[in-house]
């Protein structure tokens, strides 16, 4: 199957309203430096279509006539968003502003891309079942390098090398599919619904079995080549650090993923202990616990001021399965980011979001919201 994105003036006016909405005619006119006629031509299609609704009527707050505010109608259209893992794809359907209707997650049996793909359908025919079963479109998302937003060129969890993932997706769920990597799709939410709404400028930062760096510059998403292989997880922290399976010393990789930490404390107690047991040990005082949470939140505190520095932007959001790290080592990660940060400076803006896999699956439903709007995920090429 093919998109088919709105296009022009018609686009702007849907997308102003998708991101903004209900906005008052005037209000949308002035934006999009629309006369009266215009615009009323223009949202003709869009009221017909049902995207686009007449909310209750208002009156203007500068002319004091009466107004009908535009708004997206969410139930319009639904989306499907799949994150796969080396073992399980977890799915959501959501509304076209990426809100959550209904998510559940289904067992990979193995890693054949065969077997990954009736996975994805059958989950999808599950979370369907409430929702009429049809997407406008679905985006898949995974911890690896993707072609075209369709071919997997290469996923180190999966084992897998240049498979077309995309068209065998659509086929099997009858809809446009859009594949991206999983931390640019949680950009791309974060960006267009989340904590980057409404910022020029802003990076993210994830922590989980890996390090995970996204960046939104002039509102547009980095997404080179190298934007998807974590470049960012070896950038250095601590020379007398531990090291990383590549051998660097003190790198994020070593000093702040779920790996990392666990190996560290469960070296020291003599036992294993899962993350959240490292941290839960680490806020009640462990010292082997709390030393080795300690250096790692003054580790992203490093991280986070060299990003601020690096790139001028004032808003950098934290997340990822392992960020509650931020906030039980607070103060070490305080101490760290004012040490790093010049005191001329302005005060970074820094947001602590924990994620979960039904987020990261929010994050691929939001590329394929992007695709259907713009024709292209925000920051790709048409």
């Amino acid at each position: 199957m093919t998109w088919s994105p709105l296009t022009g003036s018609e686009r702007d006016v849907a997308l102003a309203v998708l991101l903004d909405g209900p906005l008052p005619r005037s209000e949308l006119a002035r934006r999009l430096r629309l006369s009266a006629g215009s615009l009323t031509r223009l949202t003709k299609p869009l009221l017909a279509s049902g995207l686009v609704v007449e909310m209750p009527v208002e009156h203007d707050q500068e002319s004091g006539r009466p107004t009908r505010p535009l708004d997206i109608r969410p139930a319009a259209h639904h989306f499907l968003g799949v994150k796969l893992t080396a073992d399980t794809a977890y799915g959501v359907v959501t509304s076209i502003r990426a809100e959550i209707l209904a998510h559940g997650r289904r067992p990979l049996p193995d890693r054949d891309p065969r077997s990954v793909v009736a996975a994805v359908a059958e989950l999808a025919r599950t979370l369907g079942a409430g929702h009429g079963g049809r997407w406008t479109a679905a985006g898949i998302s995974l911890g690896g390098r993707v072609t075209e937003h369709a071919t997997v060129s290469s996923a180190r969890y999966l084992g897998w090398r240049d498979v077309a993932l995309g068209p065998a997706c659509a086929a099997a769920l009858d809809c446009p599919v859009v594949v991206d990597n999983d931390l640019l799709s949680l950009t791309r939410a974060e960006q267009w619904f989340g904590a980057g709404k409404g910022y020029d400028d802003f990076a993210l930062l994830t922590i989980g079995e890996g390090i995970g760096y996204g960046l939104v510059a002039h509102g547009r998403m980095r997404s080179g080549p190298d934007a998807s292989i974590g470049v960012l997880g070896h950038h250095p922290l601590d020379p007398l650090g531990p090291l990383c399976p590549e051998g660097h010393q003190g790198c994020a990789e070593a000093m702040l993923t779920i790996p990392a930490i666990r190996h560290r404390v469960s070296l020291g107690l003599g036992r294993d202990v899962d993350y959240d047991t490292c941290l839960d040990l680490a806020a009640a005082g462990d010292p082997v616990a709390a030393r080795t949470v300690g250096d790692a939140a003054a580790a992203l505190g490093r991280l986070t001021a060299a990003v601020g520095n690096l790139t001028l932007t004032d808003r950098i959001v934290l997340s990822g399965d392992g960020i509650r790290l931020a906030d039980v080592g607070r103060p070490s990660f305080d101490a760290a980011l004012g040490r790093d940060r010049s005191p001329h400076a302005s005060p970074l803006d820094v947001v602590v979001r924990r994620t979960d896999f039904t987020d990261w699956a929010r994050g691929a439903a939001a590329t394929a919201i992007q695709t259907y709007a713009l024709g292209v995920p925000a920051g790709g090429t048409p």
